[in-house]
């Protein structure tokens, strides 16, 4: 791979220091304050459809869906901010319409009970609106964190800014859950809009004058990029981001299918109760933590010393995943007495393992391009990542279901999905293992490249 030293830069001088810690974690914040709106969309408003409304639980599931369908646009929006001379405004405009369409989409309770159809074209709308935001705001963060951040210090940006980002939603779910009783829908509106004022006013404080600072590798000359064609074939043309783009869709689609069917796998099996359900999954978020910190920490002390690193870690991470799914394949023979907690426990610490060191990959190589496009490369992994993760639910009931209609066992059925789960977190290793060892010719190396051991 081609790789830039993180002690020198192209012309032999020491290179940038960039972000001191603080700065990542202000930068994070932009993240926590986007996932503070997200899981309102995703998550309150999901229930109160369903519940309060009494509306088909296909229809929120489809407007998440949606959401994620939408953000195949992030290429474009990354693009945007390469081109645009301001990856600030791109961020704090996508969270400003994050925040409106978030509040648009709490106002479709209201015409709801009034009309169906009016709220749910109303919602079709919002959803849209929502992903744009995201996208917008998302794929140019992440470009100005891995512009801004030394090497060595990338996989522990991408621990920070993916915690924070999982603080948020905590914090958030907890708070709002204190002000939503006794419930309303307009109580519902008021408490999305000060979320989405309160989200803005942390991203300005997040952002505010991070573009000013030294970019890194800025020295080492790359062409600018004048279209979005040309962009986006210069990351098609390598075969290094077209492997990574694989890895992406393929271990994010394994996460994704797990994500709906282990909370009904152990009510039906195991006979536990739906606020032990819910515990599991605070359970599995626990295991995701342990793993971020584990890269995070490991990052910090020893990236500089060991740059390769975080492959490492997204293939031990994937293969644990892959461990762990077939341990819980083989639990459909022996609940309810498999100790499942310790099973999902290990899980989520495989998936937070290989999750958060595929995001530092992700920013690392999003500065080795031949041309200067790192809003670009995010946003066609975030693109990448989008699609696997609307795929994912869908695939996880849909084999539940088939298996189910075919085997008549529920145990039979869960069995096949996560075996299948656990495959393509196999795949996903064996992709992993090619990433960074891709050899380029003398001239195609970048100024300041490190080369490979081997190479």
């Amino acid at each position: 791979m081609m790789r830039e030293s993180p002690m020198t830069s192209g012309s032999g001088k020491p290179a940038e220091e960039g972000l001191g810690w603080l700065a990542i974690v202000r930068l994070g914040l932009v993240q926590a304050a986007l996932g503070a709106i997200v899981v309102l969309t995703t998550s309150t408003l999901n229930r109160v459809m369903i519940v309060e409304l009494g509306l088909a639980a296909v229809i929120p599931g489809l407007l998440v869906g949606l959401h994620y369908g939408v953000q195949i646009t992030r290429p474009l929006w990354g693009h945007k901010s390469d081109t645009g001379r301001s990856r600030t405004r791109w961020i704090l405009g996508g969270l400003a319409l994050l925040a409106i369409a978030g509040t648009g989409a709490a106002a479709t309770t209201l015409l709801f009970e009034q009309s169906f159809l009016a709220g749910l074209m109303m919602a079709i709308l919002a959803y849209i609106l929502i992903g744009i935001g995201i996208g917008a705001s998302g794929t140019s963060l992440l470009a100005l964190i891995a512009m801004k951040t030394a090497v060595g210090r990338r996989g522990a940006a991408a621990t920070i800014t993916w915690m924070l980002m999982i603080t948020g939603i905590i914090v958030t779910s907890i708070v709002v859950g204190t002000q939503l009783d006794p419930y309303s829908h307009e109580r519902l509106v008021a408490v999305t809009a000060a979320t989405g004022v309160i989200a803005f006013l942390i991203g300005i404080v997040g952002v505010l004058g991070m573009e000013a600072r030294p970019t890194i590798g800025a020295a080492e000359e790359r062409t600018a990029v004048s279209s979005f064609r040309e962009s986006l074939q210069d990351v098609l043309d390598d075969q290094e981001s077209r492997l990574f783009t694989l890895f992406i869709f393929l271990s994010m689609l394994a996460f994704a299918t797990q994500d709906l069917i282990l909370e009904p796998y152990a009510g039906l099996l195991f006979g536990m109760t739906p606020g032990e359900t819910t515990g599991l999954s605070g359970t599995q978020h626990g295991g995701v933590l342990l793993g971020m910190i584990l890269v995070g920490l490991s990052g910090a002390i020893f990236g500089k010393r060991f740059p390769d690193l975080p492959r490492h870690f997204i293939i031990w991470g994937c293969l644990g995943s892959a461990l762990a799914l077939t341990a819980l394949a083989l639990s459909t023979q022996a609940a309810p007495i498999w100790p499942l907690e310790i099973n999902i426990f290990l899980l989520g610490a495989a998936n937070g393992t290989f999750a958060v060191a595929a995001v530092g990959t992700m920013m690392i190589l999003a500065g080795q391009g031949r041309k200067s496009n790192y809003g670009m490369r995010m946003g066609v992994w975030g693109a990448a990542q989008a699609i696997a993760f609307g795929l994912g639910g869908v695939l996880g009931t849909v084999a539940l279901d088939l298996g189910r209609w075919l085997t008549t066992s529920d145990a039979l059925a869960f069995a096949g999905v996560f075996a299948i789960e656990a495959s393509l977190f196999l795949i996903s290793a064996l992709v992993a293992t090619r990433i960074g060892r891709q050899v380029a010719g003398p001239s195609a190396r970048m100024p300041g490249a490190a080369i490979m051991p081997g190479e």
